[in-house]
């Protein structure tokens, strides 16, 4: 009987961690585009880039690689996206930190906090980070 506890304890953490492998999955390696019409409050909502969003004059977004790169992605000056590069890595459990060099453009800090993934709808909070606060 006491083996069967532990037993159970064991496949709980399993099954959590083949749950966060899933979402990071979800989550990384897909371009993810602001869907500004569905924020709530300090939460920004994402959703893929196949999403059929309604017209808009552009949106933001960004692409989280697997290798670490970070692609933000802005509205350039014609209406089309115009990329900026960088680099992300976890701070905490369900926090990134995310640093896009200057290209051209001042450099950017911030972390974004995953609130939630489900169902390809990404919400996230994003915070300005200053450099000493990394």
């Amino acid at each position: 009987m006491k083996y069967a506890s532990l037993l159970c304890v064991l496949c709980l953490m399993l099954l959590a961690n083949t749950c966060r492998k899933k979402a990071e999955a979800e989550l990384l390696g897909q371009t993810w585009l602001h869907s500004y019409e569905e924020d709530e409050e300090d939460v920004l909502v994402y959703r893929p880039n196949t999403y059929d969003f309604p017209p808009s004059r552009g949106r933001t977004g960004f692409t989280l690689e697997p290798e670490g790169v970070a692609r933000q992605y802005a509205i350039a000056p014609a209406d089309g996206l115009e990329e900026h590069t960088g680099i992300w890595k976890y701070k905490y459990k369900n926090t990134i930190l995310v640093n896009i060099q200057g290209n051209g453009q001042p450099e950017q800090r911030y972390t974004m906090e995953v609130v939630s993934l489900k169902d390809s709808v990404l919400r996230v909070r994003i915070k300005t980070v200053e450099k000493q606060e990394e």
